[in-house]
């Protein structure tokens, strides 16, 4: 099956298939949360990104082997809905960004700065730090050795924009820049973007809008 990027709560996860890496998209929740669970595929090491929602359905996912940690990767309460739950079954060490967790109310094991590594397994992925939507969101990027890198941003990159800065016209320079700086400068069109709600995207397709955000200021 071709991976797509559509997930609806209540519906089948998407898996998209990569040489080293295996990423399972589901949405979950009211607010129709994306959550993903990665997979080593040479140690079938597994770690998961936002515990949003539905703790059942993210445990099931999951499934037998578990899941040695959990990144969150902003404070806003539907993206850890089901954290205390899903580390409570599964035992999984807690990440998130350094000036995001005093926001979240499990207590987070590690601290991610701009520039750290997360791993699974074999797999490296690096935290970039994005400041506007919250103080303290990190989008996680892997460079896939394979192919083009992909990109987890949370909620501070979606088809059509970046995230809410709530009409906070400082939140929103800042968080474009950052967006601009530490996404679409180092990242080429192919690059593919998981966001924390919605349809995946490519930074191809967004790239040529971002001087209309600008402009719009949102």
């Amino acid at each position: 099956m071709t991976y797509s990027g559509e997930v609806r709560v209540g519906g089948p996860a998407d898996v998209h298939e990569l040489k080293d890496l295996m990423i399972t998209k589901i949405a979950v929740g009211p607010m129709d949360n994306n959550a993903y669970l990665l997979r080593c595929r040479a140690t079938d090491e597994q770690v998961l990104i936002d515990a949003a929602a539905d703790a059942g359905t993210l445990l099931g996912t999951i499934g037998d082997d578990g899941i040695t940690a959990v990144v969150t990767t902003h404070r806003h309460a539907d993206h850890w809905q089901a954290l205390a739950e899903v580390v409570a079954a599964t035992g999984a060490r807690t990440l998130a960004g350094r000036f995001d967790a005093e926001g979240i109310p499990v207590p987070t094991d590690v601290l991610v700065d701009d520039g750290d590594t997360v791993r699974v397994g074999r797999v490296e992925l690096t935290a970039r730090h994005l400041v506007g939507h919250t103080p303290g969101s990190i989008a996680l990027v892997y460079d896939d050795p394979h192919g083009h890198p992909h990109v987890f941003t949370g909620d501070c990159l979606f088809p059509g924009g970046v995230g809410n800065t709530h009409d906070d016209p400082e939140a929103f320079a800042r968080l474009i820049h950052d967006v601009e700086t530490r996404i679409f400068a180092p990242l080429s069109d192919e690059t593919w973007v998981y966001p924390g709600h919605g349809n995946d995207t490519t930074l191809g397709a967004e790239r040529p809008h971002l001087a209309e955000w600008r402009a719009r200021g949102w």
